[in-house]
């Protein structure tokens, strides 16, 4: 799981994140690169394949890896060659086709993490999910360094001097060598243990697949769940929207406040994503010691209050050291939500339709907070960056009784929150 984290953590930022800071140091508007977040809608929509890669097996590969392994090396070559299309695309003359490669990566990556979530949930029972979530999650973060301050130590270092700010043969040569990254992956399916898998009736028919495939999925968290999953799909839809909807201006705004290559390498992609690796190990035990629903409700109240710290640095202009504590803060608690909502959502699924049912979870995690992200441009171009991270705060005040009510009722009350019965460190691993 910490290498297939890997795998799953690199693509993001390249077209997310990092994609933001470059298309910023090459003069795009931040409206414009608001916009261009809605790449990330791929990830929102994946539920919309999930049946295909949860049921149809794939010619030769399946036979040879077994269906989780098969699909994952297919979503994992269609990353490279659309990592590969991205750096060969400069934003200042080819901003369309640089688009359509985000586009086709973003869809590869969210075919990995249908295949990946399946992986997972299946390799092992409930008691240990939540370990299981957070060493992916450390895995993810690694790669977050990587494809982040990486990227950026890349790009930097190949630059030219004397010739302007924003250099493709840079950042081309960057994007090239996370491309070849992902063989941590490629390697790591073609020997990892296939999880047994699950007897499924075979389909007579198109009608009878569409039922065993699409319609069974989402029938059975309904008739599980009843009028107590609209709750639960409610605080889904919603429990990330201030991280989500802030983060993508991050970027632009450690370009606009004057930050270098290296100090946003160094402070946000390097030491801040250690603090969220801290912060998912710190979630995975809590959430095995206190109960899921406890520390939902943390990570909920710690995300929407350190965005506050971005609207008070934001009046303080370039300042590394301040840099350093806010980022530190929102990134540690960025890691204990982000690994209790793993757990959450894992706790959800029946392992007959793992695949299908985690990514009508994680993309509705995405839908509104992507959407809504899609503005951000516009907001802070009309208001200022302090005024969008106090607006990006004061989005998480639902939340909390979101959680609340998702969590306090229900068939699943008593597993979120009592703790693991088992707490040795045998349990842990």
């Amino acid at each position: 799981m910490l290498a297939l984290g890997f795998s799953a953590g690199l693509p993001l930022l390249l077209v997310l994140g990092t994609l933001g800071f470059r298309l910023r140091e090459a003069g795009i508007d931040r409206s414009t690169i608001g916009y261009f977040s809605w790449v990330g809608l791929a990830y929102g929509f994946k539920w919309v394949w999930s049946p295909l890669v949860d049921r149809m097996p794939l010619p030769l590969l399946t036979r040879w890896l077994g269906r989780r392994r098969s699909w994952l090396l297919l979503s994992q070559v269609a990353l490279m060659v659309g990592i590969v299309g991205m750096a060969m695309s400069d934003p200042q003359h080819t901003l369309n086709a640089l688009v359509g490669w985000a586009v086709f990566t973003a869809m590869a990556s969210a075919t990995q993490d249908i295949a990946l979530d399946a992986f997972r949930i299946e390799s092992a029972d409930e008691r240990l999910q939540a370990a299981l979530a957070a060493t992916y999650q450390t895995g993810y973060r690694l790669a977050m360094i990587w494809s982040g301050a990486g990227v950026l130590w890349l790009a930097a270092s190949a630059e030219v001097a004397g010739q302007g700010t924003y250099q493709q043969a840079a950042w081309q040569w960057a994007y090239l060598l996370m491309s070849a990254s992902l063989a941590v992956g490629l390697l790591t399916v073609l020997t990892a243990p296939e999880p047994v898998p699950v007897p499924q009736a075979p389909a007579r028919n198109l009608s009878v697949w569409v039922q065993q495939a699409v319609v069974a999925p989402f029938a059975d968290f309904f008739q599980r769940h009843g009028h107590h999953a609209m709750w639960v799909l409610a605080l889904i839809a919603t429990y990330r929207i201030s991280d989500v909807v802030m983060g993508i201006m991050a970027n632009p705004f450690y370009v606009d406040m004057g930050y270098t290559k290296e100090e946003v390498a160094w402070v946000t992609k390097m030491f801040g994503v250690i603090m969220t690796l801290a912060g998912a190990f710190v979630g995975g035990v809590l959430s095995m010691k206190l109960g899921v629903a406890r520390v939902l409700m943390l990570g909920a109240v710690l995300s929407a209050a350190t965005n506050l710290l971005f609207a008070w640095l934001s009046g303080l202009g370039h300042n590394v050291p301040l840099l350093v504590a806010v980022v530190s803060a929102d990134n540690l608690s960025s890691g204990i939500a982000s690994a209790a909502f793993i757990a959450y959502l894992s706790s959800l699924t029946q392992v007959r339709f793992s695949a299908t049912q985690y990514a009508l979870f994680s993309s509705i995690m995405l839908l509104l907070p992507k959407y809504l992200a899609g503005f951000s441009g516009v907001w802070v171009d009309a208001q200022g960056y302090a005024h969008f991270f106090l607006h990006t705060a004061l989005l998480g005040l639902p939340v909390l009784w979101l959680v609340h009510r998702a969590t306090s009722t229900g068939s699943l009350y008593d597993n979120l929150t009592k703790p693991a019965q088992n707490d040795s460190p045998a349990g842990m691993e």
